[in-house]
């Protein structure tokens, strides 16, 4: 068959997608703290760029990536995350109290939340964020306006990993996998001009 070694069973692109669902699983372990999520998946997001440029992408080298990079910064935006979705369900659950302007309200504060989700996963996707979180999500929020295809991108990945999570709850641990993927492919669809690629 065409793309295979000699001996080799399944092409290259079978292990990678083997590779994935096991990087996801290791971000899945690494998610579990809670306040750990953003770096988990950062780290996630650089050890299957590293795939691009021919380093391995295995749960061992994502496990050794992450003990190497979390510090102050990325519980941080860990707590900062977790804020956040606190902040928006109790101002979901506002408005589903009934007040004056409740429906208005509720989908302000869904645009908004989702804006922050996809800046936050982007942010995650770019290099800086193993080691400047700010520029990280400087440079994110930037696209996520520039490159409107990619963020729609973005939340169409969120909603096929929740819909699969909610379809059957063991996929749950492997979603951060794909997950992280999408989100990476997005992040590498910009040129050298820097410009996205439709």
């Amino acid at each position: 068959m065409p793309g295979h070694e000699a001996g080799e069973v399944f092409g290259p692109r079978m292990t990678l997608f083997a590779d994935v669902l096991s990087v996801g699983l290791a971000t899945a372990v690494a998610c579990l703290p809670v306040l750990t999520a953003p770096a988990a998946l950062s780290t996630a997001c650089a050890v299957l760029r590293g795939a691009r440029e021919g380093r391995p992408a295995t749960a061992g080298r994502y496990f050794a990536l992450l003990r190497r990079r979390l510090r102050t910064g990325d519980l941080a935006a860990g707590a900062l995350a977790v804020a956040g979705m606190l902040l928006l369900a109790a101002d979901l659950a506002l408005a589903g109290a009934g007040l004056p302007g409740a429906e208005l309200f509720a989908v302000t504060a869904a645009a908004i939340g989702a804006y922050a989700m996809v800046g936050g996963l982007r942010a995650c996707a770019r290099p800086e964020s193993l080691t400047d979180w700010r520029a990280a999500v400087r440079e994110a929020a930037r696209d996520s306006v520039r490159d409107v295809g990619g963020s729609a991108l973005v939340l169409l990945a969120v909603a096929t990993a929740v819909l699969c999570a909610w379809m059957l709850l063991p996929l749950a641990f492997l979603a951060p996998g794909p997950l992280a993927l999408a989100v990476t492919a997005v992040d590498l669809r910009k040129g050298d001009d820097g410009e996205f690629i439709p």
